[in-house]
């Protein structure tokens, strides 16, 4: 199948009321012998129309009736490419792009998705600027087996609308608990299985459970701190025995909330820095026995990874890690799209910027630390961070098709995994001069494009 972009009109019902009859070049429908006046099949998403194709001479449109392109949520002017298939007849306009977002909020027009609403306008942008057509959906709004899904789209502000199931949905749920809802999940099954849509992202990631697949992969095991899911007093004793400074992380943490940090002391005793909006809460103990005896209930209450504590680069004192951004092209094939280094802030000893840490860009960051280990970091970041994101590919169930790989180097310039994301705040990866389209906004519907077939 050929592809062609082509720019949506919308004819006024007056000037031709049967929704049955598209406009196409007639160029076009002589090269790609598309049968005039025999009825073919029209696709977009999962909507289907049988159509008669009249040839008209302007180029680069397609002619749609006002009536279907209302049904179908198509907006006038759009560009959308154009694949049409000879031997079953079927000529695709798309792709058709769904994202999940967590909510909504139609008493602000402005911005009714909140903080993502401006990389929301950014998608529909590099959809516009690649020939795809998104719109965003709420788990309020779905349901399980309908044919059209309730979503908004940007037509020059945000508007209400009913369209097609998608061809490709990016899942951006920012909770399990939205993932997981009934209507949800049955919502995703149906599509897949009925409409083959293809779903990326489509859950998080488990700290435990990503280091379990990883170590599998034997090319991977020089990235893997010592680390275990916490299941009894006798691991943490074991760990804080060995290391001096182990971490205690949520396995469904994020941002870098509720993670703990133990050091040993020479004299046996131990210090605990819990982390809080306001930094830091530090606890000491006098011996191994008293943490154990004071974090039991915690243990109990929350499923915790613990992990190896690294000694790593510093930035003014200030510990430094690096997230690499790492989505799949528009031949489906993973790439780096960005690494930023993140510096933690003050009292703080995690470096996300929802706890005070800054971003700079990695040479920048290796430069101020100061450190021989610095040497070759970034070539290292790129190869650890690529590697990852191919053994998630290979271990880990579920469709990914974007990562954020949290990565740390040593004094030693050894690099370390920290962890995997499988939704990458789009803050975080914001590139340093985000006065244009960002790379990785466009690489989303690059993809897309691929995974659809278009």
């Amino acid at each position: 199948m050929k592809r062609k972009k082509v720019r949506i009109q919308v004819q006024q019902t007056g000037m031709f009321s049967d929704d049955r009859i598209v406009m196409l070049s007639d160029t076009l429908v002589k090269a790609w012998k598309i049968p005039a006046q025999t009825p073919i099949t029209l696709r977009f998403g999962s909507a289907s129309q049988e159509v008669k194709v009249v040839p008209v001479h302007q180029s680069g449109v397609l002619r749609v009736n006002e009536s279907l392109a209302a049904t179908w949520g198509l907006l006038p002017g759009s560009p959308l490419c154009l694949k049409y298939r000879p031997v079953s007849r079927v000529l695709r306009i798309g792709p058709l792009i769904g994202v999940m977002i967590s909510r909504a909020n139609s008493a602000n027009p402005e911005r009714p998705f909140g903080t993502v609403t401006a990389f929301c306008r950014e998608l529909d942008v590099a959809c516009r600027l690649y020939g795809a057509a998104v719109y965003f959906v709420t788990p309020d709004e779905l349901s399980g087996q309908d044919d059209m899904v309730k979503g908004w789209q940007y037509a020059g502000r945000w508007t209400n609308g009913s369209f097609p199931v998608p061809n490709v949905i990016y899942n951006r749920l920012t909770s399990r608990k939205f993932e997981n809802r009934p209507n949800v999940q049955q919502f995703l099954q149906y599509a897949k299985t009925q409409h083959r849509t293809v779903m990326f992202n489509e859950m998080y990631l488990n700290k435990s459970d990503v280091f379990d697949a990883l170590r599998k992969v034997p090319g991977l095991h020089m990235y893997l701190p010592e680390s275990y899911l916490l299941k009894s007093q006798e691991t943490l004793k074991s760990m804080c025995a060995k290391y001096s400074t182990v971490f205690l992380k949520p396995i469904t943490g994020s941002l870098g909330k509720g993670i703990i940090r133990i050091r040993r002391h020479p004299d046996q005793s131990y210090v605990c820095h819990f982390t809080n909006s306001g930094g830091a809460r530090k606890q000491s103990y006098g011996s191994l026995t008293q943490l154990c005896a004071a974090l039991s209930g915690k243990i109990k209450q929350q499923r915790y990874q613990i992990q190896q504590g690294l000694s790593l680069i510093t930035v003014g004192g200030r510990p430094v890690d690096f997230r690499a951004l790492v989505q799949r092209n528009e031949r489906g094939e993973w790439n780096i799209t960005s690494i930023v280094a993140r510096t933690a802030g003050n009292h703080h000893f995690v470096s996300n910027l929802a706890r005070g840490g800054s971003l700079s860009s990695v040479k920048v960051a290796l430069a101020r630390s100061n450190s021989t280990a610095s040497f070759g970091g970034a070539i290292k970041l790129r190869r650890a961070a690529l590697a990852i994101a191919k053994g998630i590919e290979s271990q880990v169930t579920g469709h990914f098709a974007e990562l954020g790989v949290d990565l740390a180097l040593d004094v030693q310039g050894r690099v370390w995994l920290i962890e995997v994301n499988s939704k990458p705040s789009k803050d975080d990866n914001t590139q340093l001069s985000d006065k244009k389209l960002r790379p990785s906004v466009k690489r989303i519907v690059q993809y897309s494009r691929y995974a659809a077939k278009f």
